[in-house]
């Protein structure tokens, strides 16, 4: 490295620990990630205008919903791992150019395969970009306290993402058509290209050797295996369908290779002895737990507000705005309740406050109950993100500043399988209890009881066939045996909650500040030529 790089590095790493840029770092890294959370919930609404337009089968239906988590999930790994050593700032306008291109192919596909093929690439896209920001972000603030509080604005910006998609959609539907859900994602790109190429730092990991293509291709296979299992369980699919046990068993045994290799390989993509300290592994099951009770729950909350209570998709959007808005509220109060309470007792309480509004939420019943419902989303968004702060916090706190894209990949895979996870075992809970309540309506045949088991909306469905004094009987039960699903499907959330709970016990009881060394390598956003004169990392196979 030259007398004049070497100033520079130096230069940037005063920079990147101290004085105004770092914030002006976190806005451009929170665009980011808006855009990337705004797209995973953008298309829900466009479903039906798609389905009209493009007329795809049942199964291209639902590859067009599920592949860009899918294929996100799958790939996080390989590119944090990536990022780490080629360049996390690298990875992230790369993902930026993907995502761009991919949109404007979705925008304006033809066909259910393009639309897939589109979707499936902004998947990729979402990969580069979300691991990268969580990394960048560990390395520009180095002390912790700053560090806490720009994790807590990251978080916020993640909620308002995920709630703003489906009303961005609803407005972009009613005044375009349907690929203007993915057409306003190219000027975001066309901006935050040159923006972030001109304000983000360049840093990797140490020089850990050559990146292990096998291992990361042996971990991206094995994610999406075992995601796409998942997600056919959470659909619905029987469980002992080779459709869904093959890509389980077939995931899971490539998983187990993949930890085996980097167990051995002298240069592993993810150093597996950060799962050694009970702080980062306790924060990885306790993002999977937080997850897994909850993203299912809110998935059946979703139905019971429009499916029994009779609201529209604007009011049901509107009835769920206050979850959104507490869960900013404890984003960004967050930095301030860990270092006075520090993690172990945030992340235990955020587990206890979600258990509580579980809890109140089972006294929903047949008729709407606004305040009820009020008190309850706030205690849910409130509780749910201070225990997601708090794990997300501690997990990047305790990998190394080398390690921080791995880390980073770690925890948005162990929040993507938690979700997941979560809709397959609460969808099986809420049908076990949901379809005994539907055999044996009086009026109704077999075949029909049967085929209102399947969910409540087909239950509508039947009974509008079905008219006059059975109709009305089966649409009752329906709805009865509707919110007793709910109400145990409720009890068994509240119960994984308090088993998080417990878990959190084994976190640090108090936060360690303080400045961190510089361990990476920074540089400065350079001309092209001296990027070209850098050279690249070794690949191997």
């Amino acid at each position: 490295m030259s007398g004049t790089t070497t100033a520079a590095v130096r230069q940037h790493r005063r920079a990147a620990g101290a004085g105004a840029n770092r914030w002006i770092v976190l806005v451009v890294l929170c665009a980011s990630l808006l855009l990337v959370a705004l797209d995973a919930t953008v298309l829900h609404v466009a479903v039906p205008a798609v389905t009209e337009d493009l007329k795809p089968g049942a199964v291209e239906l639902l590859w067009i919903v599920d592949v860009y988590p899918l294929v996100c999930a799958s790939l996080l790994i390989l590119f944090g791992t990536l990022g780490d050593r080629v360049g996390r700032r690298r990875v992230l306008l790369l993902g930026y150019g993907l995502f761009g291109i991919a949109s404007a192919v979705a925008a304006f596909a033809q066909t259910a395969e393009t639309l897939i093929l589109a979707r499936a690439l902004l998947g990729v896209g979402g990969a580069m970009i979300m691991p990268a920001t969580l990394s960048i972000l560990r390395q520009v603030f180095p002390d912790r306290r700053e560090r806490a509080l720009a994790i807590g604005i990251w978080s916020a910006v993640a909620a308002v993402g995920a709630a703003v998609g489906p009303l961005l959609g609803g407005f972009l539907l009613e005044h375009f058509w349907w690929g203007a859900v993915f057409l306003v994602n190219i000027p975001l790109m066309l901006v935050s290209l040159p923006v972030g190429r001109a304000l983000l730092p360049e840093s990797r990991g140490d020089d850990g050797g050559p990146w292990d293509v096998t291992g990361a291709l042996t971990a991206a296979a094995g994610l999406f295996g075992v995601v796409l299992g998942v997600k056919r369980l959470g659909g619905g699919e029987a469980a002992a369908s080779p459709f869904t046990v093959l890509p389980l068993l077939i995931g899971a045994a490539l998983l187990f290779f993949f930890v085996r290799r980097q167990r051995r390989h002298p240069h592993p993509l993810v150093d597996l002895r950060m799962f050694r300290r009970p702080a980062f592994s306790t924060s990885v099951g306790c993002i999977v737990l937080a997850m897994l009770a909850l993203v299912g729950l809110e998935l059946i909350a979703a139905q019971y507000l429009q499916l029994v209570l009779g609201l529209s998709p604007l009011e049901t959007g509107l009835r769920l705005l206050p979850l959104t808005l507490a869960a900013m509220a404890a984003g960004l109060a967050g930095a301030r309740m860990l270092r006075r309470f520090g993690p172990r007792r945030m992340v235990c309480f955020g587990f206890c406050l979600t258990a509580a509004a579980v809890l109140t939420l089972t006294a929903m019943g047949g008729t709407d109950n606004p305040a009820l419902l009020l008190s309850g989303f706030v205690l849910l968004g409130f509780g749910l993100e201070t225990t997601l702060f708090g794990a997300y916090e501690s997990m990047l706190s305790e990998a190394a500043a080398d390690q921080a894209g791995g880390a980073a990949a770690i925890g948005e895979t162990s929040y993507q399988l938690g979700a997941g996870i979560g809709i397959a075992l609460l969808g099986s809970v809420m049908n076990a209890a949901y379809t005994p309540g539907l055999r044996s309506v009086p009026g109704v045949p077999r075949g029909a009881s049967d085929a209102a088991g399947h969910s409540l909306g087909e239950a509508y469905e039947v009974a509008g066939r079905l008219g006059g004094t059975a109709g009305a009987a089966l649409r009752r039960a329906a709805r009865d045996s509707f919110v007793h699903g709910l109400h145990v499907s409720l009890l068994v959330s509240a119960g994984l909650l308090l088993l998080g709970a417990v878990m959190a016990l084994r976190l640090p009881r108090i936060m360690q500040c303080g400045e961190e060394p510089a361990e990476d390598e920074v540089e400065l956003p350079a001309p092209r030529e001296a990027e070209a004169a850098a050279g690249k990392p070794r690949v191997s196979a």
